[in-house]
């Protein structure tokens, strides 16, 4: 445990946590928010809603599949450098999608280069940054307020896009995005986390292929894995199904627009405490709370009559453990298999994330065509939440596998 950090430490913390939020924030609003082009784009240049929407499913897979790789290439060459290259890739993917002539080419750029993008300057290297750059005690509020923020900046970024599409049109506020997301270059400057040079005496660092031999050999990972599947089912499934599950029990349109925005904001509150209870208490079975409670809730929710009312509780409750589990994940897989190749292993831990979500989305609607309800896919869900649930209570919670290693940058430094 890193022992109390020096007052003159403090600002260079604050700027750490700040750049990490804000950066966070910026990547999770932006992407939320290309769904709001699907009824524009699709009308103005004449394509199908379901190719515009496997491009985007295109862009879930893709960022899972290459998130292990930026994970990589982000402990081997610092969080920094990667982040402002998928800032950088967001910006061509962004002005591609915005010219765009044809579906194959919005397909490439919406799908492989946002895709690429999404997962270099996303949540997953980003948290990884922090938590080597910070000292123990104070990590899991860093993960907390980083996955806070990305969810503010959804519950912030979408609304602005959206008005921004219905007052300069659709190519437009596509190439303001593109513009805003050059922000995204100057804040990652601190997010500096290169591996400190080596200490005369000091033991020889774990090498990559043997860092990831000793994750893969480990059941711990495997069980943080499939939880997060289960998390990323449930969350794709409410995201993409929500609204059209809300307007098949007959409820407002504005309620679907609602459930989804309660989700957010009070993700917020739920992401947070999570931050802080992994800081003081035992994550496993935090997480195992975590994913009962998400059964518990759409189980209920599944037998009570669907109100306006009963669906806002539904969502702000659901809201409170959305992304919740980021946290005590990410702490996890550090005390386990250490800092010095954190984003590489979080990747592969956040690429069953990517997979589930892809499930969730494509089997609600597998299920709602076949069936024309959405409540075999509840039931799904609440089996699964279960699952995670009982893998989560088998990780192993105990000291790092390996001494942690020193703080580096500025912190370090100071």
């Amino acid at each position: 445990m890193a022992g109390p950090i020096a007052p003159g430490v403090k600002v260079g913390v604050g700027l750490l946590l700040a750049c990490g939020v804000i950066t966070a924030a910026l990547a999770m609003g932006l992407r939320q928010s290309l769904g709001l082009f699907l009824a524009p784009m699709t009308q103005a240049q004449g394509w199908s809603a379901s190719g515009f929407a496997f491009a985007i499913a295109l862009q879930v897979l893709v960022n899972g599949l290459t998130q292990p790789l930026w994970g990589q290439m982000a402990d081997r060459i610092g969080g920094r450098t990667v982040i402002m290259i998928g800032a950088s890739l967001q910006v061509v993917a962004l002005v591609g999608m915005a010219f765009s002539d044809s579906l194959f080419w919005f397909t490439f750029f919406a799908g492989v280069v946002m895709g690429c993008a999404v997962s270099a300057a996303g949540m997953p290297v980003v948290m990884a940054s922090l938590t080597r750059l910070l000292p123990e005690r104070l990590r899991g509020r860093a993960t907390g307020l980083g996955t806070a923020g990305s969810s503010f900046g959804q519950f912030l970024v979408v609304p602005l896009v959206a008005f921004g599409i219905s007052g300069a049109g659709w190519q437009v506020a596509m190439l303001v995005i593109a513009g805003v997301s050059l922000l995204m270059i100057p804040l990652a400057l601190p997010l500096n986390d290169q591996a400190a040079k080596p200490v005369a005496g000091a033991p020889a660092e774990e090498k990559a292929g043997v860092a990831l031999r000793r994750a893969l050999g480990d059941p711990t990972f495997w069980f943080l894995s499939f939880g997060f599947f289960v998390c990323g089912m449930h969350v794709s499934f409410m995201a993409v199904h929500l609204p059209g599950f809300v307007a098949s029990c007959h409820l407002p349109l504005g309620v679907g627009a609602a459930a989804i925005s309660l989700i957010g904001l009070f993700n917020v509150v739920g992401s947070l405490t999570a931050g802080e209870l992994s800081s003081r208490w035992k994550r496993r079975e935090l997480l195992v709370i975590i994913y009962a409670a998400r059964g518990v809730l759409m189980g209920g929710f599944l037998m009570v009559d669907k109100t306006t009312t009963s669906v806002l509780v539904f969502s702000a409750i659901m809201g409170l453990l959305w992304l919740s589990t980021v946290p005590p994940t990410v702490a996890l897989c550090a005390r386990n298999f250490g800092t010095r190749w954190l984003a590489t292993i979080f990747g592969l831990v956040f690429l069953g994330h990517q997979i589930g979500g892809f499930t969730g989305a494509w089997l609600g609607g597998v299920i709602f065509d076949r069936t024309g309800s959405y409540d075999q896919m509840w039931l799904v869900s609440v089996i699964a939440a279960f699952g995670g649930a009982f893998f989560s209570s088998l990780c192993r919670d105990g000291p790092a596998a390996q001494a942690p290693a020193r703080p580096i940058g500025r912190v370090a430094e100071a």
